[in-house]
């Protein structure tokens, strides 16, 4: 490690007897309101990505298993209380099951700490709230979304009522198991479906304990079913079976096109996709440098970059651009990598061996590129899988690390020159998820907000997120909103009814 970056590194030799470690009390299927094995008997190892050690090993779930789920869901969508409930009364439950969330935030925390190398003090402060508050919000909501009276241009008389879509398959990825989970969950268990959840192979434990939860707080059986295993088998399964009638995905745009492909080749379902990006942050000359750089620093280190809204292209007008490269170079070499236990670290490792590997043949293309590498840019120890915070300048706009979605700690920073200009580079990419502006302007982030592509823009702020606020992407960054009432509504069907005025001729 370059000698002159003074990133802190523990290789969690000791993390075992960490006082924080749970003990891992579930790990088989949650189907029916049960805990069971796998019918093949499967199960895989799950990594503690700080020391490399299998956590626990976990039933891996197949067709079969995914087909005693489905036929789970759709008794209890079919024939059970959940869908059939008042609003009031499905919100009484869920807000009960958020208090449950509350209880337990030290053990869920730990839970994606040794799953997902998250930060455990992030995670208790903030993840395992967030989604209990997520669960109250839709909770509130359950009661409140109504159909219309309809003026019909005929002697009719119309109304439309809104009704839960029926069994709704959840695959969620690893870089947040429990803000996913909820994001997903919440909103589909307010408008009064059942599920099945598939949380990512590298992250199961959370989505286990959340289904413990939730058989406390009374979820009915079968309402809310967790299988665990790979997306190949027990993901695809999901996507390609003719009894769930909508998929909601949220991972790569690669995979993301085989869901859609699935879906389309099977009963036709409805599909939401929230999938990669390569968002923006734009620095305007009249911005404070310093507050600029923390932001900057913030949007792309935040969670070890893995973070589909990740500010991975800075684009620094030219008056400001050597001052805050020099700025945020000294910045960055003062993170603290380490183990996500300790609270004076600012990230964690990589969240398995793959992935540091892929992020590692990254930084070799940008050098490979020509791109400047001024910190970083290489792995940290020789256990668990930390990578130093990474930063290249003089990055060329088509260049691969300026284009394709690296999912962790690489930031490119790239120069322009007029608003017309960030604005152009800023749209140079094929995603369309997030952007920030960094400005004192009001007209400049008016005039770029409302010309950038994307979905969620940040005005001098990053990572801003709000459960009555919609989330979701532009171009081959999908489609469909989470967070919101407009999340609640991926979940419903509207249904007319007509009917004739009497004794009144209405051909």
């Amino acid at each position: 490690m370059d000698q002159n970056n003074n990133h802190t590194h523990s290789n969690g030799k000791n993390s075992d007897s960490h006082p924080n470690i749970p003990q891992i009390k579930f790990t088989k299927l949650f189907i029916n309101g049960e805990f069971v094995d796998s019918v093949s008997g499967k199960t895989f190892d799950t990594i503690d990505p700080r020391t490399e050690q299998v956590i626990a090993t976990v039933a891996a779930g197949d067709k079969e298993d995914v087909d005693l789920a489905v036929k789970a869901a759709r008794q209890a969508f079919d024939h059970g209380p959940w869908p059939r409930m008042s609003g009031a009364e499905r919100g009484r439950i869920m807000t009960k099951l958020a208090g449950l969330i509350d209880e337990h935030k030290e053990e869920v925390a730990a839970l994606d700490t040794i799953d997902a190398g998250k930060l455990f003090v992030l995670g208790k402060i903030m993840d395992i709230p967030g989604a209990a508050n997520t669960l109250r919000y839709y909770a509130g909501a359950a009661d409140k979304f109504h159909g219309e009276v309809l003026k019909m241009s005929k002697p009719l008389h119309g109304y439309t009522l809104l009704e839960p879509i029926g069994v709704v398959g959840h695959i969620i990825p690893w870089n947040f198991p429990t803000t996913m989970f909820w994001l997903k969950v919440s909103p589909a268990l307010a408008a009064g479906c059942t599920m099945i959840v598939k949380p990512a192979e590298q992250t199961p434990l959370s989505a286990l304990f959340y289904a413990h939860l939730a058989k406390l707080a009374g979820i009915p059986d079968g309402v809310l079913n967790v299988v665990t295993g790979y997306g190949s088998t027990a993901g695809s399964s999901i996507a390609n079976h003719m009894d769930v009638d909508k998929l909601s995905f949220t991972g790569s745009t690669k995979v993301g096109r085989l869901v859609m492909q699935a879906a389309s080749a099977s009963n036709l379902k409805q599909v939401s996709l929230e999938l990669g990006g390569k968002s923006p942050l734009l620095i305007f000359n009249d911005a404070d440098l310093e507050k600029a750089a923390d932001l900057a620093l913030l949007a792309i280190f935040y969670n070890k970059g893995e973070i589909c809204v990740a500010g991975s292209r800075v684009l620094v007008q030219e008056g400001i651009y050597d001052e805050f490269v020099k700025k945020i170079t000294e910045k960055a070499k003062s993170w603290a990598v380490g183990d996500p236990f300790d609270p004076n670290v600012k990230y964690g490792p990589q969240v398995d061996k793959k992935q540091m590997d892929k992020i590692l043949k990254y930084i070799e293309h940008g050098k490979r590129e020509g791109a400047t590498l001024v910190t970083g840019g290489k792995r940290i120890g020789n256990v668990g899988y930390y990578i130093e915070p990474t930063i290249f300048t003089n990055v060329k706009e088509d260049s691969l690390i300026a284009q394709d979605e690296i999912f962790g700690p690489v930031l490119s920073v790239i120069k322009f020159k007029t608003i017309e200009d960030g604005i152009r580079s800023a749209n140079n990419t094929k995603y369309g998820l997030a952007a920030g502006i960094v400005t004192n302007s009001l007209d400049i982030a008016n005039t770029v907000s409302r010309s950038i592509r994307a979905g969620t823009i940040w005005i001098n702020c990053y990572f801003a997120f709000d459960p009555s606020c919609p989330f979701g992407g532009y171009k081959e960054s999908g489609f469909g909103r989470d967070s919101g009432m407009h999340a609640i509504n991926k979940y419903l069907q509207t249904k007319s009814v007509v009917i004739p005025l009497v004794n009144t001729p209405w051909l």
